[in-house]
């Protein structure tokens, strides 16, 4: 016999427990409890039948929302490139499902008026919540607590802890870069990064700078080469870093286009890549992976996944679930010549 129906006077049974009686995520509950894509059929069923037995029916905020929906959710971002913000707007339209949910893009340039006009034009176009995406991997400012709809920030945190944010691993990333280099043979590691006010440049050095400690190795050249997020800067850095510690035998940049610049370098000082220098850079970015030589290993930070679970936590918070703080997800490594040899 299945649990007993909830009494009368019994608490009302929130998302929550129907997840926690089906197994299942909060965000998965939602997707099978309105119809959503991705939800198999066996996992639809069992949460269906959980939601039955406890008398489930959703919260009065759910309820309202509900009955209002639109089937757009808006995504505000600063990005000017829409390399940040269209695979996260890809990642976001595949969790939400063809045909059930729009996303609506609107840039707002890194212009803060311009943001806030967005905003009221989203707002009057009634969308079910937000995704907003920041320009660079650092803390925004919060759009507000007292918005009408949920909100979920995406690679940028809200500086409000109340608010809810994913961000990739930066730091946990760094460790993954010493550790694959570590793995092809390499010992005397060299980190090239950007712009030392980002936040992400300083995780994933703290990152990297953990994993050679772990391995008791030290830095070659002695310090992290902080610069520009640029190849002139992959060229000069390098040039510094080989004639200071002449024996690197691998350098991990901060960006991919950092190490495009680190790889010219090595080839003008006569240097073999991977045979001499192994080389990795950071943000997967095919524009230069693939038209580099050799083609680049680099850290993809999944903004895809990224864009997903975005869609999943907004359409959680839009049934009552709304979460808060900073959520970060793993980065993912994709090897190629210049760390492994074909």
């Amino acid at each position: 016999m299945g649990p007993a129906r909830q009494r009368p006077n019994a608490r009302a049974a929130t998302l929550e427990d129907v997840a926690r009686l089906a197994g299942v995520s909060i965000a998965t509950a939602s997707k099978a409890l309105n119809g959503r894509a991705h939800v198999s059929a066996a996992t639809r069923t069992i949460v269906l039948e959980a939601a039955e037995r406890l008398s489930y029916s959703p919260n009065a905020l759910a309820q309202g929302l509900l009955a209002g929906r639109t089937g757009i959710v808006g995504l505000l971002t600063s990005d000017l490139e829409g390399r940040l913000s269209i695979p996260i707007l890809m990642g976001a339209e595949d969790a939400f499902g063809a045909g059930r949910t729009s996303v609506l893009l609107c840039d707002a340039r890194g212009d803060s008026i311009r943001e806030v006009h967005h905003l009221q034009t989203l707002l009057s176009r009634r969308v079910d919540g937000l995704i907003v995406v920041g320009a660079r991997p650092d803390p925004r400012p919060s759009i507000g607590r007292n918005l009408p709809v949920p909100v979920v920030y995406a690679y940028a945190p809200s500086d409000d802890p109340a608010d809810l944010s994913l961000v990739s691993d930066n730091v946990s990333a760094g460790r993954m870069a010493i550790e694959h280099l570590v793995q092809v043979g390499r010992r005397r590691i060299a980190h090239i990064s950007g712009d030392a006010t980002y936040g992400a440049a300083q995780d994933r050095a703290t990152g990297a700078l953990a994993e050679l400690s772990a391995r008791s190795l030290d830095l070659a050249g002695g310090r992290v080469f902080f610069g520009s997020w640029s190849e002139a800067w992959g060229r000069s850095a390098t040039r510094m870093l080989l004639a200071q510690a002449p024996e690197v035998d691998a350098v991990f940049a901060g960006s991919d286009q950092i190490a495009r610049g680190v790889i010219d370098a090595l080839h003008e000082a006569g240097l073999d890549v991977p045979g001499d220098v192994a080389v990795i850079g950071f943000d997967n970015w095919e524009i230069f992976t693939t038209s580099s030589r050799p083609p680049l290993s680099s850290i993809d930070m999944n903004l895809e996944t990224l864009g997903r679970v975005a869609a999943e936590r907004l359409s959680a918070a839009v049934d009552g679930a709304a979460g808060s703080g900073v959520e970060a997800l793993p980065c993912r490594l994709v090897p190629r010549e210049s760390t492994t040899s074909a």
